[in-house]
């Protein structure tokens, strides 16, 4: 699979119609050289509810789904546990990769991922959609001008009750549940994508009975002695709001602060200290959703297997940071690595 011609519409096929294939797939229709041509899901009736309501062809089984021609790029969207063997079935049949986050269980497997990818020639990328949103890519332009000052301290804050099931995937230890990696992946890119790579991460947790991190607090200190704290949670609804200081002032990100419509300025010489809104310098497509898609038909056009946004270096760092944060805590998913 090479390069994707400057006019085709490049093919997309959704493999997991879950909840958050839904969000992806209603901006996917707002991107207009985009196309949802096929869908695969272990049941052949959840697939086609799906390509019912958002277009393409429906299989019954994932190998279906990257054995269609007619597609050029797979969304994997099933749990996180299934990414890594997901991925690799799509590579194995040619075709690149959109994979949601977190990419796999660990660093090493992520790392592995990305040498397969690159030595069959094909593109990969986590579906880290806050990296490409362009809200976020506008505060850090701001962060870089020289007229806002250098961040000094992030704070950021996500989660909400996940509720009593004890079979849902998010505190299913055999599929890889708890705060962090469902969730905690959020406030960490964030810090990282201002502050850069953290020197030191420092965590502590409440633990479920089944030893799956339930509230995750995270401490870090950042090149040139900045410094973030981090909340995730499974058994609060937080704030889901950032906040960027310098010492100049603070930027201020609304519910959710990973999708943010705009930001707040607020220079502490600024009388009356009201502040400005921010609007970010290009459109959010849909949601955001639709400008990650738009960052992965930018790579393919260009021929790039990875991307400048969410570069393979970014993936697998915060993977080898969620490593460490998971060891303090006591968090082991041994058993489910490199499935």
């Amino acid at each position: 699979m090479g390069t994707v011609s400057r006019m085709d519409t490049i093919r997309w096929g959704v493999m997991a119609p879950g909840r958050i294939a839904r969000s992806f797939a209603a901006d996917l229709a707002l991107v207009p050289d985009a196309e949802l041509v096929a869908t695969g899901s272990r049941s052949l009736d959840r697939a086609t509810t799906f390509a019912d309501e958002f277009g393409g062809a429906a299989h019954g089984s994932y190998e279906e789904l990257v054995a269609d021609e007619a597609v050029d790029v797979v969304y994997v969207a099933s749990p996180h546990p299934l990414h890594a063997e997901h991925t690799r079935m799509a590579l194995a049949a040619g075709k690149h990769v959109l994979c949601e986050k977190p990419m796999t269980l660990d660093g090493a497997s992520t790392a592995a991922l990305f040498d397969e990818a690159a030595e069959r020639g094909l593109f990969l990328m986590e579906a880290m959609w806050m990296a490409t949103h362009p809200t976020i890519r506008t505060l850090r332009a701001l962060l870089t001008d020289g007229e806002h000052g250098t961040a000094r301290q992030v704070h950021a804050s996500i989660g909400f009750v996940a509720g009593p099931d004890p079979t849902s995937r998010l505190v299913d230890p055999a599929l890889g549940g708890g705060a962090l990696l469902d969730m905690g992946v959020y406030p960490l890119t964030f810090a990282q994508l201002l502050l850069g790579e953290p020197d030191q991460l420092t965590a502590v947790a409440n633990l479920s009975d089944r030893a799956i991190d339930l509230d995750i607090s995270i401490a870090g200190r950042y090149p040139g002695g900045a410094t973030a704290a981090l909340t995730a949670t499974l058994t609060s609804h937080a704030s889901v709001t950032a906040t960027v200081s310098t010492e100049i002032g603070t930027f201020e990100l609304p519910r959710p602060f990973y999708s943010p419509d705009r930001i707040r300025w607020t220079s502490y010489w600024t009388e009356g200290g009201a502040g400005e809104w921010i609007e970010p310098d290009e459109p959010v497509v849909g949601q955001g959703y639709g400008n990650e898609a738009m960052e992965v038909h930018r790579c393919l056009r260009s021929g790039a297997l990875t991307s400048e946004l969410v570069p393979p270096s970014q993936t697998i760092a915060l993977m080898r940071q969620m490593d460490d944060l998971r060891a303090q805590v006591g968090v082991s998913y041994a058993d489910r690595v490199g499935t």
